[in-house]
């Protein structure tokens, strides 16, 4: 390590890939050098890293021989192929896609919840999705003390999560609508602007969709309880930031919301938002940009008793 890490970014010219770099160098993570991978078509781009320009280079086979800690955001079909090579060649692999998240080889890691799981990689782990994430962290308090039987939730997940193209067409979209214009969807199978998309990702046979199923079988591996259950609803809306969502929990013993708010108050990673009558609640404006999963609106469920 000496002075810090040989670190990569892959995908570094995305959405996400972006939000990796910024991150490097807003925690000040011990970097040595940092090499930024993409595509083909990304060849030659300059991405900026503490004030200096870092040039895009060709992401391959070879890219990672002195690299210690590579970053993937590329989508599942790249990891596939590029990760394992990375951890072949010594380098550890944080990756962001769905590609190992359910291989039961590949730790998958939330680091309030579940650190300790990181001791267990061989040389990749996965990221949950990011509206498990924030559900898990949430969650985790509340799991250890009282136990959870069941879990609904409905998500309200912005275009971000779908990435720059997804974000460029609403706001084309908006202008469009303002000014009287032909509004046109590419990304979306329908206007995102001004409507709400009841499904993220495909349909399965089941009814859900590969979002929702995500949300199940990320939430049991993380907590390690496959008996939880789980049930999910993701929306996509038109925000640009900022993921909401609502969740409904049964647990397996009575646990009150004085109690509730004590533990979230407490728990890492979690910043209690909750004073209804002066509308102080969670909102994604106020989470973007915020590391803390926001939580407001707490309260008893009338319908079941430990709810």
């Amino acid at each position: 390590m000496a002075g810090g890490y040989k670190v990569a970014v892959v995908g570094a010219t995305g959405a996400v890939g972006n939000m990796m770099i910024k991150v490097l160098e807003e925690r000040d993570f011990p970097v040595e050098t940092l090499t930024l991978l993409a595509s083909e078509r990304s060849k030659g781009k300059k991405l900026v890293y503490k004030g200096q320009e870092i040039e895009v280079q060709v992401l391959a086979e070879d890219s990672f021989k002195p690299i210690e800690l590579a970053l993937f955001s590329a989508g599942a079909s790249v990891s596939k192929k590029f990760a394992p090579i990375a951890a072949k060649d010594s380098c550890v692999v944080v990756d962001n896609s769905s590609a190992f998240r359910m291989d039961p080889e590949t730790p998958l890691v939330v680091p309030e919840v579940n650190p300790d799981d990181v001791e267990k990689h061989k040389g990749i782990i996965a990221n949950p999705n990011c509206s498990t994430i924030q559900m898990v962290v949430a969650l985790k308090p509340i799991y250890d003390k009282a136990g959870i039987k069941r879990i609904v939730v409905s998500t309200y997940q912005a275009v971000s999560g779908t990435g720059k193209r997804a974000m460029e067409e609403l706001s084309a979209q908006i202008r469009a609508i303002i000014n009287s214009e032909e509004v046109k969807n590419d990304v979306y199978p329908h206007q995102i602007a001004f409507n709400c998309l009841p499904h993220i990702g495909s349909f399965l046979p089941n009814g859900y969709t590969e979002e929702e199923m995500k949300m199940v079988n990320e939430t049991r591996k993380i907590l390690g309880d496959p008996d939880i259950q789980v049930t999910a609803t993701t929306v996509r809306v038109p925000v640009y930031y900022g993921h909401s969502e609502a969740i409904n929990v049964e647990t397996k013993t009575k646990i009150t919301v004085e109690e509730v708010r004590s533990l979230l108050e407490n728990a890492p990673g979690v910043r209690v938002v909750d004073d209804p009558s002066n509308f102080v609640y969670p909102m994604p404006l106020d989470a973007e940009g915020q590391d803390d999963t926001l939580v407001g609106r707490l309260r008893e469920d009338i319908s079941i008793p430990n709810g």
